[in-house]
């Protein structure tokens, strides 16, 4: 079934829209909520929370990449949920991993004022992929919003994995120097 198919349901309200969304994207998704959890309970329950907050959204949101929005729907509740796991117990693995990473580039968010910038900032950074090379942006995009770890990366783009940590590093540099640049970071 064509996005447009679906997107359509949705706003029927058919619930046959979330058994088509399942069927055409819940690997997709599965392997998006399972690279940032890493736990078969979690993973389905953030799958039936995407599916949940999708009902939600649509309508009166009409998405252009359907794919995209569901990613980012999934992504955002496998972060909260592994939040909120963490805050339970400190856990080690991939996501505590990249977190450290974009530690030394990504600003605090525990203000006000930082989260009333947060829109500004996803802006700047969807900016700076964007102005990428290709290989790069998929690079950078694999690690921070795939999350997946280096190992797949390497092997998904046929590099060591000295060379995709080294390429990693330079990239979060650079996405340093813009936020300096445009006054979210202190030199």
């Amino acid at each position: 079934m064509k996005d447009e198919e679906i997107i359509e349901l949705y706003f029927k309200r058919n619930e046959r829209a979330i058994e088509e969304t399942d069927v055409k994207y819940g690997n997709y998704l599965e392997s998006i909520a399972n690279n940032i959890l890493n736990d078969d309970l979690d993973v389905e329950e953030c799958l039936n929370d995407t599916y949940l907050k999708t009902w939600d959204k649509i309508p009166p949101t009409r998405p252009k990449v359907f794919k995209a929005f569901l990613a980012k729907i999934a992504r955002e509740l496998a972060f909260d949920k592994y939040r909120a796991s963490r805050s339970k117990k400190r856990g080690n693995g991939t996501m505590h991993e990249i977190l450290d990473e974009l530690e030394e580039c990504i600003p605090a968010s525990n203000g006000v004022e930082q989260s009333i910038l947060g829109q500004e900032l996803e802006n700047i950074i969807a900016d700076y992929v964007r102005s990428l090379p290709e290989r790069e942006a998929f690079i950078f995009l694999s690690r921070y919003f795939y999350a997946d770890d280096i190992t797949a990366i390497s092997k998904k783009y046929g590099i060591s994995k000295n060379n995709v940590s080294v390429t990693l590093s330079r990239l979060r540099a650079k996405l340093r120097t813009r936020l300096v640049k445009e006054g979210y970071l202190a030199s």
